[in-house]
């Protein structure tokens, strides 16, 4: 059979494509090469309200473990601030449920759905991608397709075989641990924040409450800064010191880089992990990757109705999703590079300089006071300012 689209990869950005292409009236084929759609567990699962509002999806209790109203960040040395800002309120999600529900969403608009399938090659048509070679249940097989999108996540290897450049180098990357806890005693409605080199060099280690004494812990931690420690021995101590038992282990790397140089190519779109498409300053993916995802499936129906697959036409998807996150990933990246300026104490100073003010808008004043006991800040501030 040939499809329309084939999409490599069935988590959020594959499963969001693979909808919006199908419910435009394709014939989509979705690929997935792990046996269960959501397992294993790569993400914190927390979101904002902005997120629903965006993609149109509605809170279920199906996959939303708890409220959240508020986010804490503790300093290295002591500095905490607490913030209710509408910005922070969202949800935390149960990704197993949540990608599962991607994927039947995704299935119920007519596309197809094969798990324990893993893309290994691409056919290729005067040139353009016209086709997946992969290994699935019943062994090797081909299927033909007008275009392909891959959210085959941060190792990607599809979008490389048709010559875009998806490789991140390890200083891009973001190494991710978490452990889901139970037995709590923590804020059902606060996400905690924990930053500086004791709890997490170049990252930052997060608490996400999911409800009845169990939350989602873990960090991330640049992989510049696991030469000496890995992130697992800063997790573990963290763990030790509070004496959360241990339910499940996950691990991951997350691209922090900023989006890669070009998304499209003939006969090829790339999404979510695979196209750096994550927030660098907090590692999230899940808002992104779903506004990106819509895009590119929105782009394949129009590309296949054309009869237009070229990089030339498929080029309208980089445009536009560029034009809806790429400004604020850009500002995130500049943010993120600030605070990798940052030693402890300077961090600490600056978060017991917000200190009961509302963080919608930061002080100039208040942020210059610093400068008297911390000069080297002035670069810092200068960029900020």
């Amino acid at each position: 059979m040939k499809y329309d689209v084939v999409v490599i990869g069935g988590r959020v950005a594959g499963s969001t494509a693979a909808y919006h292409a199908a419910r435009l009236g394709l014939s989509v084929l979705l690929l997935e090469r792990n046996p269960e759609i959501g397992t294993p567990v790569q993400c914190a699962g927390g979101v904002s309200d902005s997120f629903f509002k965006s993609t149109g999806l509605k809170p279920l209790p199906e996959f939303t473990c708890t409220r959240i109203r508020a986010a804490a960040v503790n300093g290295p040395l002591g500095a905490r601030i607490v913030t209710e800002n509408p910005v922070v309120r969202g949800y935390i999600l149960e990704r197993k449920s949540f990608d599962k529900y991607l994927a039947l969403r995704a299935a119920e608009a007519g596309a197809d759905v094969l798990t324990m399938s893993i893309a290994g090659d691409l056919i290729f048509r005067e040139g353009s991608v016209s086709g997946v070679v992969f290994r699935g249940p019943d062994g090797v097989q081909e299927v033909e397709c007008g275009m392909v999108i891959a959210a085959d996540g941060v190792q990607s290897s599809i979008a490389r075989k048709a010559g875009l450049e998806t490789g991140f180098r390890p200083a891009d990357l973001c190494s991710c641990v978490q452990y889901e806890v139970a037995g709590m005693d923590v804020d059902p409605e606060t996400m905690e924040f924990y930053f500086g080199s004791r709890f997490a060099p170049s990252g930052y280690l997060w608490v996400f409450p999911k409800g009845e004494g169990r939350a989602n812990v873990g960090l991330g931690i640049r992989r510049k800064s696991c030469s000496e420690r890995g992130p697992l021995s800063y997790l573990n101590r963290f763990m030790e010191e509070r004496g959360f038992k241990r339910i499940e282990f996950n691990a991951g790397a997350v691209p922090v880089c900023g989006p890669i140089e070009r998304t499209f190519t003939d006969g090829l779109l790339v999404v979510g992990d695979a196209a750096g498409q994550v927030d660098p300053l907090t590692g999230g993916g899940i808002h992104v990757a779903a506004e990106c995802a819509k895009i590119a499936g929105e782009v394949a129906a129009e590309a296949i109705e054309s009869g237009r697959v070229d990089g030339r036409f498929l080029s309208r998807y980089e445009m536009r999703w560029r034009k809806k996150v790429g400004k604020n990933l850009e500002r995130s990246l500049k943010f993120r590079k600030i605070l990798d300026g940052l030693g402890d104490e300077e961090l600490n100073a600056l978060l017991k300089s917000l200190e009961g003010k509302d963080l919608s808008s930061i002080s100039k004043i208040s942020l210059l006071r610093i400068l008297k006991d911390y000069p080297s800040m002035l670069r810092i501030l200068r960029d900020i300012l």
